[in-house]
């Protein structure tokens, strides 16, 4: 009698969900307020060229993550003479977006409490993670400082 094992489940990697190829982006800019919209600028041209159009709220959502997290990377990751980088990666139904900064000692936090009616700042956290479906950091393998990322799924 031979014992055979039921073939294995062909899982694919893609499901019904799927909406776009892979892609990917990635660029380093300067830690400077330009760079930050440099930054977003490219990831608008980017995110309508892989098929996320001007305007959608899907749009809408990702160029603010980047604007955010970018403009977090510039305001509290800056370090004299380094840049920042943005990272954009699609597959499958979902958008990652990453900003790697080289201040490792500054971690991102969200604090409700943070943020007072009458501060100009101190909302950026929590406004990505309202707008995308998970976020959070690492830090650095290759050096020093962090990455903050945020996913957000698209429906197709």
């Amino acid at each position: 009698m031979t014992s055979q094992q039921p073939p294995l489940p062909v899982r694919s990697a893609r499901t019904a969900r799927t909406r776009f190829a892979w892609h990917h982006f990635a660029m380093r800019f300067s830690s400077t307020p330009r760079g930050a919209r440099l930054a977003r600028h490219l990831a608008g041209e980017r995110l309508d060229a892989w098929g996320v159009p001007y305007g959608s709220d899907a749009h809408d959502a990702l160029t603010l993550t980047v604007a955010e997290l970018s403009s977090n990377a510039v305001r509290h990751g800056h370090v004299s003479g380094r840049d920042f980088r943005l990272r954009l990666t699609a597959e499958g139904a979902a958008i990652r977006v990453e900003v790697t900064d080289t201040r490792g000692e500054r971690l991102p936090a969200v604090t409700e409490s943070a943020a007072s009616a009458d501060q100009d700042g101190g909302r950026g956290l929590l406004l990505v993670a309202a707008l995308t479906d998970r976020w959070g950091w690492y830090p650095c393998a290759d050096g020093p400082g962090k990455t903050v990322w945020a996913v957000l799924e698209v429906s197709p």
